[in-house]
């Protein structure tokens, strides 16, 4: 019977449809592979998505006071902290119960560590009322309001009670307002005390001189590339491995390095005494500021502008520029018009990968940066490895979050993401 006769689907060589073998083989194709790239993006998962998510959490959790302290912020629901009068006895007695419960649990000092952070000296008053209230019967030795207030004066001060009032709420916008320089109060959002305005600066500060940073080594890189990507290859090669000796040197060795060389007794004051152009009784302060900060900055992210440029101008054609010169154009004119925007991806690529790098460093601007040169990223690992206030150190790195994407989304519009290549 001819092809032409046959009815019905047509068949596979093992006589299964050949629609549905088809379908079975691109199925055994896509599983196989996601089992390829499943490692990967396991790996991911783990080390950046989930990490990024607990961060975004932390930032507003802040369940400790409630969890802690559930009776007593029922009975703060009642109490009038405008009124300016103390709470009354049924809120003193549901507090002793709950302290009870919390001492017992060892949880106290972490609920006083968390208000600590919003008026100093709750830390200390949770813990030393905590070893007597332990020895109060909650059935037996009301009533409670004047043997606190006994205990411990705070006890009896109206501030107190509004503090764990207003932080009660699991879900919090305390540490964004503090990370801006504000404060969750009873009356709504207010700015902090002049003495405590800093964060705001800080970011501001590290925006600018992570800018000039960045600004530094397009000037710097840009030469370096150009020589890279058209002296002859020995000489090239050459070049390539003093660009790359950075990285054979541990950061924190680079910076020292950069520390003692900054000084005022250091290599580059005394050169200068030594060829007088610096009198020896007005040597320069180049350490402990923002100066010293972008110097040792530059030349630590330096490697990461050359790299992606060298690999852009590397692919740039060579009878262009000769092309051009045989038309009549000048030197000048060959670079600005012929080289200069083929090479544009190449400083997009860098700069975006220094700008991100240099924003979030914290080792370098704490060594060399002194207290004028630090960057917000110091303040995060200060919050985290020595105050505790994890969440704040959480919401503080949200906010840098998002000013980065952010900056992404404006290169993108301006420049157009694109045109950035590396090479």
């Amino acid at each position: 019977m001819s092809d032409a006769t046959q009815s019905g689907p047509m068949l596979a060589a093992d006589g299964t449809p050949l629609k549905k073998s088809l379908a079975r083989s691109l199925r055994r194709r896509k599983l196989r592979a996601l089992a390829l790239v499943a490692p990967l993006l396991l790996f991911v998962l783990l080390s950046f998505v989930i990490p990024i998510i607990s961060m975004l959490f932390r930032s507003v959790e802040n369940g400790i006071v409630s969890e802690t302290l559930p009776l007593t912020v029922v009975e703060l629901q009642h109490w009038d902290a405008e009124s300016g009068e103390l709470p009354d006895e049924a809120l003193y007695e549901a507090f002793v119960r709950d302290m009870v419960v919390a001492v017992d649990a060892k949880q106290h000092t972490r609920l006083g560590t968390r208000l600590n952070y919003e008026q100093t000296g709750m830390s200390s008053m949770f813990r030393k009322s905590g070893r007597q209230i332990k020895r109060i019967d909650p059935e037996a030795d009301g009533p409670f309001k004047d043997k606190l207030i006994e205990i411990h004066e705070g006890w009896g001060d109206v501030d107190t009670w509004r503090v764990i009032k207003t932080h009660a709420v699991p879900i919090t916008n305390g540490y964004f307002l503090n990370a801006v320089d504000m404060q969750r109060t009873p009356e709504g959002a207010q700015a902090q005390p002049e003495d405590k305005r800093i964060l705001i600066k800080l970011f501001g500060r590290t925006l600018f001189m992570s800018l000039i940073i960045t600004g530094s080594c397009i000037l710097l890189a840009y030469p370096v590339s150009y020589l890279l990507a058209n002296l002859p290859m020995r000489a090239s090669n050459m070049l390539m491995i003093l660009v790359l000796l950075p990285f054979w040197t541990s950061l924190l060795v680079r910076t020292s390095a950069w520390k003692v060389m900054l000084q005022q007794q250091g290599v580059i004051n005394e050169t200068l005494v030594w060829l007088g152009f610096v009198a020896d009784d007005a040597r320069l302060v180049i350490i402990n500021n923002q100066f010293g900060t972008i110097i040792a900055m530059t030349h630590i992210l330096l490697p990461f502008m050359i790299l992606p440029m060298y690999s852009v101008m590397q692919t740039i054609p060579p009878y262009y520029t000769r092309a051009a010169k045989s038309m009549g154009a000048t030197n000048w004119t060959t670079f600005w018009r012929i080289y200069f925007p083929q090479s544009i991806p190449g400083i997009g690529a860098g700069s975006i990968l220094v700008f991100i790098l240099a924003i979030g460093y914290y080792i370098t601007p704490e060594i060399v940066g002194g207290t004028k040169g630090v960057f917000i990223s110091n303040r995060i690992a200060y919050h985290i490895s020595s105050s505790l206030n994890w969440g704040l150190a959480a919401a503080l790195g949200t906010i840098l979050l998002a000013v980065v994407l952010l900056l992404y989304w404006c290169y993108d519009k301006i420049v157009g993401i694109d045109n950035v290549k590396l090479g």
